[in-house]
């Protein structure tokens, strides 16, 4: 039986907005109606971008439960529940399964790392736990741990994993896994100056960061790129890059947070050990949200 997709195109990995005084549901929920109204295909809550690692797990809970509610069914709601932590991710994921989030992002462990043989009984309990899809996301670079394509092969079998976040970064060895897992995972991009260059791969969209900013445009590089238009989405893949690599010249969520702040969705805050984005890189970022229009 084939396993659920759990989407194509573009999925904004969320930021939460966060001020002084704790997570601002007001701004969460008018940016949850934003991007849905702005044509994005699923959201990640509590990932990378959402700053899951600071937020207390109370927190962590609540915004994945209003995320839920907000939502109400528009588009998926991916949760992000991975930990280093196994038996934390698998609390955590049950939990996100129990109030409705339609699948799980589960990292790879982050300072203890793991062996191969570690990821894949890791990743094989919270999936046996889970009760909904669960999406594998590969970030050497913040982990310190890759999974390799015969690590991938080795999980794609199993029922409720059915897809990979991939942003190592390494198109080699993303060609690798697409010879190795076929059609049995669906391939994101991690990275949002590769969507076209997976996607030409036979990967289904990108969990991107730049979305934030530019949910239209960004869904429209999928678009092209479905309607068989290569060229074209190959075209905005270029176009948006310099925003791309202004969005990355500090670590994420840095800057997305100050150009989201910029364009008034939230306070410029991120919690310790962030801090907030420095003159130099600040001043680029801006120079390119000016240049595509975004803000004055």
């Amino acid at each position: 039986m084939a396993k659920q997709r759990i989407f194509d195109g573009i999925a904004t990995a969320l930021i939460t907005p966060i001020d002084e005084n704790g997570v601002n549901y007001d701004a969460l929920g008018k940016l949850i109606d934003w991007q849905i109204e702005s044509g994005i295909d699923a959201l990640v809550i509590c990932g990378t971008t959402g700053e899951g690692s600071t937020l207390t797990d109370e927190e962590h809970r609540a915004v994945l439960d209003y995320a839920v509610r907000r939502t109400a069914g528009r588009v998926p709601v991916i949760a992000g529940t991975g930990s280093n932590d196994t038996s934390y991710a698998i609390d955590l994921t049950r939990y996100a399964c129990g109030i409705g989030c339609d699948a799980m992002l589960v990292v790879t462990p982050y300072y203890n790392k793991a062996t191969q043989a570690g990821l894949i009984q890791m990743f094989t309990k919270i999936a046996d736990a889970s009760s909904k899809p669960v999406i594998l996301y590969n970030v050497p670079s913040r982990t310190g741990v890759n999974i390799e394509p015969a690590t991938y092969a080795a999980l794609a079998d199993h029922p409720n994993i059915v897809g990979i976040k991939e942003a190592n970064g390494n198109i080699s060895k993303i060609v690798e896994t697409a010879a190795l897992v076929g059609d049995r995972l669906d391939m994101y991009s991690g990275n949002d100056d590769q969507i076209v260059p997976i996607m030409a791969m036979g990967g289904r969209g990108c969990i991107s960061v730049l979305s934030n900013v530019m949910p239209r445009e960004t869904r429209e590089i999928c678009t092209r790129f479905f309607n068989g238009d290569i060229a074209g989405a190959a075209e905005l893949q270029c176009k948006y890059l310099p925003l791309i690599n202004a969005l990355f010249s500090e670590v994420n969520p840095i800057p997305v947070k100050a150009a989201m702040a910029a364009m008034g969705y939230c306070d410029d805050y991120v919690r310790l050990p962030l801090t907030p984005m420095s003159e130099g890189p600040r001043a680029k970022l801006m120079a390119e949200m000016r240049a595509l229009g975004l803000i004055q």
